[in-house]
């Protein structure tokens, strides 16, 4: 391996954002995203309209993202890409784009698996977890808890067993009437509210995996039998209603972080994935790291939601590692941790 700067365009498309990000020898010098607006008039993301607009914004996304980083194709070590899980035809735009480039510019190419690399934007910036570390996971299609002994070597230890935590977040602002995305509009109310007003279950799931089939059932008929005898019951009572909700969240998330520490012994615990810009969740994950002194990491906020800036760290270390792709490497929606 050559002295030279180790400088690395990465491409993010799994989903709705278009991004783009240069790292530079493991620092990030730009994170360009992309934010396609068509969605919220149909009250969540449309595939097809998801691909078309990444065709029309990846070009000038990564652009932006080598003008920013004062970066000149020609010095572009590799070119990576989102290769799983997300909306297929989402993923193909970036990986066919990124393919591309990196056989036009005889360079690697290399290919992220979308979760891990949230698990690593925890690395981008200073402090960083030492490992091993554990890592709670959570974003609207994923809730895990990953056990990760160092960049490239990672285990899920626990996972959801039906909806994710950000789909909870979602669906009860949707039977809420809150507009998408609603995750974020729980976030804004609850901070007004009372999180004791309401009572919402707690799935007793074994070992360490997570459910939320069952409270976003709980909360749906707790809407309908209230709306019932008020119609007005949800307006008048939203911030009250949204704390409730995201309070027990929050609670059926950390009490298996909490489960995961207590049976590995590690106090090395970060959180990543859109989910962990909720203020609430941040909060008490500060307060009980507080409580059970353990070191706890959280990426910023542009780190935490679908950005390139985590595929170009974890492309950074499956550099260093050797670890290239195929130019025959096909996206896949769904595919499991290598």
């Amino acid at each position: 391996m050559s002295n030279s700067p180790i400088t690395i365009l990465a491409i993010e498309s799994s989903c709705d954002e278009t991004a783009a990000a240069v790292c530079k020898d493991g620092q990030i010098l730009s994170n360009i995203i992309a934010t396609q607006k068509v969605h919220e008039q149909y009250g969540g993301v449309v595939p097809e309209l998801a691909s078309r607009a990444h065709i029309q914004n990846i070009v000038p996304t990564a652009g932006t993202a080598l003008k920013t980083a004062s970066c000149a194709l020609q010095e572009v070590s590799a070119v990576a890409f989102t290769q799983s899980p997300g909306l297929i035809g989402s993923l193909l735009v970036g990986s066919q784009f990124a393919k591309s480039l990196a056989w036009s510019l005889s360079v690697p190419l290399i290919a992220v698996h979308h979760m891990q690399a949230h698990v690593l934007a925890n690395l981008i910036d200073m402090p960083k977890p030492s490992f091993p570390f554990l890592c709670l996971t959570v974003s609207g299609g994923h809730t895990q808890i990953v056990l990760c002994r160092s960049p490239l070597d990672m285990q899920v230890i626990g996972e959801t067993i039906d909806d994710a935590a950000g789909e909870a977040f979602d669906k009860s602002a949707k039977l809420l009437g809150l507009p998408y995305p609603g995750g974020p509009l729980i976030d804004k109310y609850a901070s007004m509210g009372n999180p004791k007003r309401f009572s919402f279950p707690e799935p007793q799931v074994p070992g360490l995996d997570f459910s939320f089939s069952g409270l976003k059932t709980a909360i749906l008929y707790f809407l309908q039998d209230n709306t019932k005898t008020g119609p007005g019951f949800v307006t008048e009572n939203l911030n009250d209603i949204c704390a409730s909700i995201q309070s027990r969240i929050i609670s059926i998330l950390l009490n298996k972080l909490k489960k995961a520490c207590f049976e590995t012994g590690i106090k090395q615990v970060c959180i990543a994935g859109g989910v962990s810009a909720n203020s609430g969740l941040r909060k008490a994950f500060a307060g009980m790291g507080n409580h059970y002194h353990w070191n706890t990491f959280v990426p910023k906020f542009e780190y935490c939601t679908d950005n390139a800036a985590m595929i170009a760290i974890a492309a950074y270390y499956k550099y260093l590692a050797g670890d290239f792709a195929p130019l025959s490497t096909s996206a896949s929606a769904r595919a499991e941790w290598s």
